[in-house]
């Protein structure tokens, strides 16, 4: 059963209650979701309104978290309990197949002058979208008052694992003041999980271009990295591994924290300690440490690099640049793709094109 909700004005000292009353009409509860969907709780960004199926049916709202995880919301109206968990659940098995591509298409169909998706996105959580759209799905029943059958049928579906919850919202007037109140039908630890991946939903890789954040400071300068032709990450194994890893011959991105991308270029060797590490100048291969470098790459005070444990060791791969700037000539648009990770696939669609025609690639 859902927690009651109840609403007090105080008059001197006598509290008295507000009385729920009917809302106007559940497509006013509708506008408001459309309006302001953080009324459930939780930040969402609507990417479908009244979302055509392929059966002729209408999905009333369209959600997405964070996570990238959608979010179905549909409105009870006057259909009886049977009708919108059944409504629900059908849409869920539509919306459940959607790849990556199909949601976005959904998204920017709605959103229009917001768009595009990654763009709303962005400004809807500060962060651009996750590669993997839609791992998983979450059923809500919306409804300004929810009747026994209703609970049951929702919350029997939700102990077999079924992604399934429900909402309602009290509608209050005290005179001119409105007032919606909502509670939900089970907590979160109570809903069920949702079901695992399917095979669609992550955005396609093209086998050849990576995402490399370089930190600009604290032992390591972009102006070397720009100069002799050269990412590097250290300070940890954290910091390091997913760039040790990097394939030779591999297209990379570099992205300054705080700035945006910089370069573009081709990966010439695998990753070797610093103090190992050669570097391409006027087509000689040199010693990168016997270099004239505005940084030190030893994140470790009062040690030399040769010192430093492996975990610990700044690592290099030489990179010859098809285009490279200063870091004050940094690219960057809202909704494009970056992480703190030093190195990962560079999946996203609406980064790679905008890096493309920014750096005039062919391809």
């Amino acid at each position: 059963m859902p927690v009651e909700m109840g609403i007090w004005r105080i008059d001197g000292e006598t509290p008295r209650r507000l009385a729920a009353t009917a809302l106007p009409s559940e497509r006013a509860l509708e506008d408001f979701l459309a309006e302001d969907p953080t009324l459930l709780g939780t930040r969402l960004l609507v990417i479908g309104r009244q979302v055509r199926t392929p059966y002729g049916k209408y999905i009333d709202l369209l959600a997405i978290d964070e996570e990238g995880n959608l979010h179905v919301l549909e409105l009870k109206r006057d259909k009886t309990p049977r009708d919108v968990v059944a409504q629900l659940l059908d849409y869920g098995s539509w919306v459940t197949g959607l790849d990556r591509e199909a949601v976005i298409a959904i998204a920017n169909e709605h959103l229009g002058s917001r768009g595009p998706f990654e763009v709303a996105f962005a400004d809807a959580f500060q962060t651009p979208p996750p590669d993997e759209l839609n791992a998983q799905l979450h059923l809500t029943v919306v409804a300004s008052e929810l009747d026994p059958s209703s609970e049951r049928i929702v919350e029997y579906l939700a102990s077999f694992g079924v992604p399934i919850n429900a909402v309602f919202f009290s509608y209050l007037q005290d005179g001119d003041r409105r007032y919606l109140a909502r509670s939900w039908l089970m907590s979160a630890e109570e809903s069920a999980a949702a079901p695992g991946r399917r095979a669609g939903k992550t955005a396609d890789w093209n086998g050849r271009d990576w995402f490399i954040s370089f930190g600009d400071g604290g032992g390591r300068s972009w102006e070397d990295g720009l100069r002799y032709g050269f990412v590097s990450a250290g300070g940890g194994r954290w910091y390091s591994q997913t760039l040790r890893t990097l394939p030779v011959g591999s297209r990379v991105f570099v992205h300054v924290p705080q700035a945006g991308y910089v370069a573009v270029g081709e990966t010439l060797r695998a990753a070797e300690r610093f103090e190992a590490a050669q570097v391409e100048v006027d087509g000689v291969w040199v010693p990168l440490a016997a270099q004239d470098l505005q940084a030190s790459y030893v994140h470790r005070e009062g040690l030399s690099p040769a010192d430093v444990s492996d975990d610990d060791a700044e690592y290099v791969i030489p990179v010859r640049w098809t285009r490279a700037v200063g870091r004050e000539e940094a690219y960057w648009e809202k909704g494009m793709f970056a992480k703190q990770l030093s190195a990962c696939k560079l999946r996203q669609t609406f980064t790679l094109e905008r890096l493309a025609a920014h750096f005039q690639l062919d391809d």
